[in-house]
């Protein structure tokens, strides 16, 4: 019996288990950072949630439970930021969408130095926030900015509040300029997608230039147009450092209230007065928020993204 266990021990790992080995063994370094920076990341701020914590209180922490979801819904700071990120995002997303696939298709021309324009179209997104929003403002400034001053040669005396009384204009001219460049990269990728016999036939069979991207090539971009439409919703509802910066000179400055937006007034109650705990049932809240939205869009990819079959997903 010792010699059967001596040789049971010693029996070869299958090949299932050895490449079960490998799999986690190449996987471990991500598995270990998702573990650290947004698994732990993320319970810990759920368990901040549900206490006082203001920063500094550490020795002195009280759970106090849902009172800080309960605060946040009867808080008006709350309801007026969220419409106004819905507002925000209502205008943002679809103009992003538009502009981002128009440029595509410029884009995807072959004609002679078209990489010149890529790059060029692609520029905005590479310039960080700081610089861009002070070039904007050089646009958009009320006294001195060149946009108010075009507009007075023709309307003497005009001074649109560009950041201040019509920030939300503004403010969203800056996030779709900023983000043309991504969003035209991915789009691009999806024109290239497009089978050039489909195009063919469906010139061959007569259509013109409008009516082969209406019924070919946008029915083929559906699940490009539906991704880009899951990550923008996802980035507009996060979008804090532009409004913030192009509306506010301080660190904890208020934005006027068209662009008060949801993630304005959580930076403001975790760094402006230190309601950490409170900022974290917030970000929780917009968490949910985001999973809801995100999940109604997937339940209508059935009705319009197609497959490449051409059939809906």
């Amino acid at each position: 019996m010792a010699q059967l266990g001596e040789v049971l021990s010693r029996r070869p790992v299958s090949r299932s288990r050895r490449r079960s080995r490998t799999f986690f063994a190449f996987i471990s370094p991500w598995l270990i950072g998702f573990v650290l920076f947004s698994v732990f990341p993320l319970a810990f701020g759920f368990a901040i949630s549900l206490t006082n914590y203001d920063g500094l209180n550490l020795f002195n922490l009280d759970f106090v439970g849902s009172h800080n979801y309960m605060t946040a819904f009867q808080d008006p700071n709350v309801a007026h930021t969220f419409k106004r990120t819905l507002v925000w995002t209502a205008l943002n997303l679809p103009i992003w969408l538009v502009l981002s696939l128009l440029l595509a298709i410029i884009a995807n021309r072959k004609v002679k130095g078209i990489g010149v324009f890529r790059t060029l179209f692609y520029l905005p997104s590479v310039i960080p926030a700081v610089g861009l929003v002070w070039t904007w403002k050089i646009l958009l400034e009320q006294n001195f900015g060149l946009l108010n001053a075009i507009l007075g040669y023709f309307r003497p005396g005009i001074a649109v509040g560009w950041l201040t009384d019509q920030a939300m204009y503004g403010v969203t001219a800056m996030a779709v300029w900023s983000g043309l460049g991504a969003g035209m990269i991915v789009f691009l990728a999806g024109l290239q997608g497009v089978p050039d016999e489909l195009v063919e036939a469906a010139r061959i069979d007569g259509a013109n230039s409008f009516r082969v991207f209406w019924h070919v090539t946008l029915p083929m971009m559906t699940p490009v147009i539906f991704f880009q439409i899951v990550m923008g919703l996802i980035s507009a509802f996060q979008q804090l450092t532009i409004p913030w910066l192009a509306t506010t000179t301080a660190s904890i400055g208020v934005p006027p209230r068209s662009i008060f937006l949801y993630m304005i007034n959580v930076y403001q109650q975790i760094f402006g007065v230190g309601r950490f705990g409170y900022g974290m049932a917030l970000l929780w809240l917009l968490i949910a928020v985001i999973l809801l939205l995100t999940f109604t869009v997937f339940r209508t990819q059935r009705y319009w993204v197609y497959s490449e079959a051409g059939e809906p997903a």
